[in-house]
């Protein structure tokens, strides 16, 4: 039996348009980005959910309910640990006052790590990576042993630091309402078997990728 996990970033909302920083803090779904989670919807609106997760935070929250439009039988669930890394004083600013202070790869391959102490009021990396690593350990043990497909509405850097606890990738960056898939034998074996599909044409605008600059513990 495989279990399939089916990851969903949300849609492009109005903070990744003008490249503000958001992780603890949200921002409404913008007009395009709302219509690239219905092309999302409708592209996933065959597969046979079983369960349904979701960050708590807006911006996820908005994107699940559009995509569970085709599957009304669902329950949505959440989960705080599937909230997005905190940027601590960095929310709400310009991604380029950030990159001022630390190079994007350098902070994520820190961040994947679990090495980088935290940006001021924000999130110590080993806490992140713990809490990332907790729940998708709680949603596999929770369907593991079945053909369950479930559901999984999540961020960027979130989504991609459980991903690069799986494979040597780095950071993926993940496009607004893009789709993965990992599949998880009966051993508790992940394996991705599709990354990133941008199916709703939504580019990178808000999605940035890092190396895999150190092995992810």
């Amino acid at each position: 039996m495989t279990l399939t996990l089916t990851l969903v970033r949300h849609g492009r909302t109005h903070f990744n348009a003008r490249r503000v920083l958001q992780g603890r803090c949200d921002s409404p779904l913008t007009r395009e980005g709302r219509a690239g989670v219905r092309t999302t919807a409708r592209h996933l609106a065959g597969t046979p959910f079983t369960a349904a997760w979701s960050s708590p935070s807006g911006r996820a929250i908005a994107t699940a309910v559009e995509l569970l439009r085709h599957h009304d039988d669902l329950r949505l669930r959440t989960d705080a640990d599937l909230r997005e890394y905190h940027f601590g004083i960095y929310e709400r600013r310009p991604e380029t006052s950030l990159d001022a202070v630390v190079a994007w790869p350098t902070l994520v391959g820190q961040v994947l790590a679990g090495t980088h102490p935290g940006l001021p009021g924000g999130e110590h990396a080993a806490d992140f990576m713990a809490r990332t690593t907790r729940v998708f350990g709680r949603l596999v043990e929770r369907h593991l042993g079945t053909d369950e497909h479930v559901l999984v509405v999540g961020h960027g850097l979130a989504l991609g630091a459980y991903l690069a606890t799986l494979e040597p990738i780095g950071l993926v960056a993940l496009p607004n309402a893009s789709v993965t898939t990992v599949e998880v034998d009966e051993t508790g074996a992940a394996r991705i078997t599709a990354l990133a599909r941008d199916v709703a044409g939504q580019g990178h605008l808000a999605s940035r990728p890092a190396p895999a600059l150190a092995p992810v513990a």
